[in-house]
C-alpha cells in the first residue's frame, strides 16, 4: 500500500534470499550450527536487508515522481543511496564483530547470531545494490508492456 503498486515490494522482497547465501555460508565456514538463536539472527538480518532495498526503491520512485525516466532514476539512486546503505551495514557488522569472535561464557549462544547477521549483510549489501535495481527495471518494464497490451484491446 505504501508504493500503491504490487511490483515494487516484490523487487524489495527478492533481496531477502540473497542475504541467506552469506548467512549460511559464514555459519558453515565458522563451524557453527543452526539453532533457535541463529534463526532469530536471520529475522534481524531480514529487517536490515529490507531497509536497504527500501532505500533504493523509495529513492528511485521519488526521482521518477520528479519526472526522471526509469533508467536514469535507477542510475542516480544507486550512487546516492550507496553511502547510507554501506554505513548501516558497516556499523552493524562492526558492532557485532566482538560478539562473533568472543569465546567467553555465554558466547556459544550469542556468537551464531552475530555470525549469521555479519555473513548475510556482507553478501546482501553487495548483491542488493546490483540485483534490486535490475529486478526493479525488469518488473517495471513488464508492467509497461502489460499495460500497453491491455490498452490496445
Amino acid at each position: 500500500s505504501q508504493y500503491e503498486n504490487l511490483v515494487h515490494p516484490l523487487a524489495i522482497m527478492l533481496s531477502l534470499p540473497l542475504s541467506l547465501i552469506g548467512a549460511f555460508g559464514l555459519l558453515y565456514l565458522s563451524g557453527m550450527t543452526m539453532s533457535m538463536m541463529t534463526m532469530i539472527g536471520m529475522i534481524m538480518l531480514m529487517g536490515v536487508v529490507t531497509k536497504n532495498a527500501i532505500l533504493l526503491v523509495d529513492y528511485t520512485n521519488t526521482l521518477r515522481s520528479r519526472g526522471m525516466e526509469r533508467d536514469e532514476a535507477i542510475l542516480k539512486a544507486g550512487p546516492v543511496r550507496l553511502r547510507p546503505i554501506l554505513m548501516t551495514a558497516s556499523a552493524t557488522i562492526m558492532g557485532l564483530l566482538p560478539i562473533a569472535i568472543s569465546r567467553g561464557s555465554g558466547s556459544e549462544m550469542n556468537a551464531p547470531v552475530a555470525v549469521v547477521i555479519i555473513g548475510g549483510l556482507i553478501t546482501s549489501t553487495v548483491l542488493t545494490l546490483v540485483v534490486v535495481p535490475v529486478v526493479y527495471s525488469l518488473f517495471d518494464q513488464f508492467i509497461v508492456r502489460a499495460s500497453n497490451l491491455i490498452s490496445r484491446k
